[in-house]
């Protein structure tokens, strides 16, 4: 396969001060880089898990995903894949700069040898970390309004193999035995929708929580346990930056010889323990971030349509 592992995520913020520090305390990453205009966090002793970006001109939220290209694969080779695909990309510093069809920016890295190749319990400690930190960056999904031709291209430009779908509605990609680096879900516009966190239990996932609802925050789903990847998964609104976070254990590992499925799109394949989320998860606009908060749906009070088409803020 072409890819890896998902590298990392880069978000702009409006204040690297205040962002970097508040991912860290809130979420338990460890910064292990600061520029100017620039901070990398990291989830365990990798080198970076999540890039914060200030001076972008962008508002804030979703800036790049980076994935790692597989031991067999120099950017060479990526370059060339890419341009039998007639896919535009540039090549800047170490690294390839792409777009997907909705405009999404994609990074590809060249592969990394791991420090060590002993289990993450049995390596020495690379420098300080919270007790309770994430064991890595797990997965990614997007909101689109193109789902066919989004899983076309990720299929047959970044090579990933399909592991399930969801009716027709959403689709779940995989580049390793993880059940997916990345989910693409229709709902008719584009909007990046969370990064995924691993955790280690539904422990450590409770004692986060209660870490995370003291300093504010509040989950806009969960905790749910998918029958789609059978994660544990409970999913915390980041406003500041226009996405969520979705804290999960229990990944489904997948087989070598894994058969795509096709789940119904019903609320057992959501979540075998209760409710589909509220409609405000699946939106970003001050109505439903104000839904959310209040608890208005679970009160009875619908959340209205938004002012335009897909409710994007």
């Amino acid at each position: 396969m072409m890819l890896h592992r998902l590298h990392h995520v880069a978000l702009a913020v409006a204040d690297l001060d205040e962002a970097a520090e508040r991912w860290a305390l809130q979420f338990g990453l460890t910064e292990r880089a600061r520029e100017p205009q620039r901070a990398a966090l990291a989830c365990d002793d990798e080198e970076i898990a999540l890039e914060l970006l200030a001076g972008t001109g962008a508002e804030p939220g979703f800036h790049h995903v980076a994935w790692e290209l597989s031991r067999d694969w120099s950017l060479d080779d990526a370059a060339a894949h890419l341009r039998r695909h007639g896919v535009q990309f540039e090549r800047v510093d170490d690294h390839l700069e792409l777009e997907d069809l909705e405009g999404n920016a994609i990074h590809l890295m060249p592969y990394e040898p791991p420090a060590s190749l002993l289990v993450p319990h049995a390596r020495p400690i690379a420098g300080p970390m919270p007790v309770g930190h994430p064991r890595k960056l797990g997965h990614v999904n997007f909101l689109t309004g193109r789902i066919q031709e989004q899983f076309a291209f990720y299929r047959d430009v970044l090579d990933m193999r399909l592991t399930d779908w969801l009716g027709d509605g959403g689709v779940w990609l995989h580049c390793n035995r993880d059940h997916h680096g990345m989910a693409l879900v229709n709902k008719g516009y584009s909007h990046f929708h969370h990064l995924a966190f691993d955790v280690i239990d539904i422990g450590q996932m409770r004692a986060a929580l209660d870490h995370l609802a003291r300093h504010g925050r509040w989950l806009g789903w969960g905790p749910t346990r998918h029958g789609v990847g059978g994660n544990i998964a409970s999913y915390v609104r980041i406003v500041e930056e226009s996405c969520f976070v979705e804290l999960y254990c229990d990944m489904e590992v997948l087989e070598v010889d894994h058969e795509p499925r096709v789940w119904p799109d019903d609320r057992f394949s959501s979540n075998t323990w209760g409710p589909l989320p509220p409609r405000s998860y699946f939106r970003f606009d001050e109505a439903a971030i104000e839904s959310e908060r209040r608890s208005l749906e679970t009160l009875g009070t619908p959340l209205a349509d938004p002012l335009h088409a897909g409710g994007a803020a």
